[in-house]
């Protein structure tokens, strides 16, 4: 587990169990970049309903759905993957895990078959904090941070849930709070 204070790119952000923040409200989003000018990250656990082929005009057939990264740029698209080795422009994150590409070749390489769903996520907006924001925000204790997450793309929707579990101690007694601890 990280210090409180210590953010790197790759990190995983876990919102603290009562966030009024509906944007944020028990989600998991990891950090792409994190800078003196701020921070960029992606919600990892809220699926859409939609597939990318549905939403984006002229993208190849492919079974993969969009996630809300984030309320930020809601009209752009970002994708995490696995595949920075031959996906051009691509940004190393952490591990085997990069952030966009060449957005041509990516749909070259979709076509070719050459990407597989189980190694590439979607995303519709991202997450964004200016500088000074984030640490504010972890002063307020309103996220928990994780590291050493590899396998972000085989986490499920309970990913925050299942996290803290892993985590332990303190975290696995947050992850069974209730949403509204008034219906308890």
């Amino acid at each position: 587990m990280a210090t409180k204070f210590d953010i790197q790119k790759g990190d995983l952000l876990i919102s603290e169990p009562f966030m009024k923040d509906p944007n944020f409200k028990r989600t998991v989003t990891l950090v792409c970049e994190h800078t003196d000018e701020g921070t960029l990250g992606l919600v990892l656990n809220r699926p859409s309903i939609f597939n990318v082929t549905q939403m984006i005009q002229g993208f190849p057939a492919f079974p993969s759905l969009i996630n809300y990264g984030g309320p930020v740029g809601m009209d752009r698209l970002n994708y995490i993957h696995s595949y920075g080795d031959i996906l051009e422009g691509a940004f190393h994150i952490v591990d085997n895990i990069y952030w966009n590409g060449n957005y041509e070749q990516l749909k070259s390489l979709i076509r070719e078959k050459k990407i597989m769903p189980q190694n590439i996520q979607f995303f519709a907006g991202y997450a964004g904090w200016e500088a000074g924001q984030l640490e504010e925000e972890m002063q307020d204790n309103s996220w928990i941070v994780s590291r050493n997450n590899t396998e972000i793309f085989k986490m499920s929707a309970y990913m925050w849930k299942e996290i803290l579990e892993k985590m332990g101690g303190k975290n696995k007694l947050i992850s069974t709070f209730p949403e509204d601890p008034s219906l308890n």
